[in-house]
């Protein structure tokens, strides 16, 4: 059975972020995850995971103004400095927190933009980066997100993500395979998951099309639970939805799983 790890910013927000955590344990998760923890220092989160018997899984750069709809910017020209320095915030935060996954967001390409040359971008990045994080002990990840949730971003399909881990190719760059965005740009699930499986560091999943629970929807989630087990993955699965009525009340899908 796969190790699920709890997204804690979209899961058990009836609590305040910081007391997630107790939640998260209480309902039997071993591992959490979430977008960003830079609204606290990197002592106050690891002092909880360490008060809860949590691991954490990974967490993404800083992504900018994000209500400015800011998502990253490694896959933005002109932003490389920028993106430096959210690098380093983030590998500052990972040293004191622990976890060795850190989600390195592309971003949304600029109006008039080229995909391929922003794809450029990101590549060019993620070669001076990987070096710098791995000095630190630290793996890089790519994620494709479909162009629905976040209209103009940079990396869509898994394919995608798969030529640009490929052109990196430096050991501590990998990919982030979520499942909800595979469907809506990919489809062929088994097949693609079977065919990314060699670079893919992380995997997220949810319910598609609303973003539920992995048991509402149009995926068939315990066939690909036991390919997850069949392929030898042993990272933590990342559950990356939002509670259709209540966190709790929505977790007998993983009954008998944790």
């Amino acid at each position: 059975m796969p190790n699920f790890a709890a997204n804690l910013s979209m899961m058990f927000t009836e609590h305040d972020f910081l007391d997630r955590f107790e939640a998260a344990s209480t309902a039997g998760f071993k591992a959490v995850e979430f977008l960003f923890p830079y609204d606290f220092t990197p002592e106050e989160i690891s002092d909880r995971l360490k008060a809860h018997g949590l691991t954490q899984a990974l967490f993404n750069l800083p992504p900018g103004d994000w209500a400015a709809g800011d998502r990253g910017f490694a896959a933005v020209p002109g932003k490389e400095a920028v993106f430096e320095a959210a690098l380093e915030q983030a590998l500052d935060y990972a040293e004191v927190i622990g976890n060795e996954l850190i989600h390195v967001m592309s971003g949304v390409m600029p109006g008039g933009a080229d995909k391929a040359a922003c794809q450029g971008t990101l590549i060019a990045n993620l070669k001076r980066a990987a070096p710098i994080a791995a000095a630190r002990g630290k793996t890089l990840i790519v994620e494709p997100i479909n162009p629905r949730d976040i209209p103009r971003y940079a990396l869509n399909s898994q394919w995608e993500g798969r030529r640009v881990v490929e052109t990196v190719a430096a050991p501590n760059v990998g990919l982030q395979f979520d499942f909800y965005h595979c469907q809506i740009v990919d489809g062929d699930l088994a097949k693609t998951f079977e065919a990314m499986r060699d670079i893919t560091r992380h995997v997220q999943i949810a319910g598609v099309p609303e973003r539920h629970e992995p048991d509402v929807g149009e995926i068939n989630y315990p066939y690909l639970f036991d390919l997850i087990d069949a392929s030898g993955y042993t990272g933590w699965v990342g559950c990356e939805y939002r509670p259709k009525a209540g966190t709790l009340e929505g977790l007998g899908w993983i009954k008998g799983r944790l």
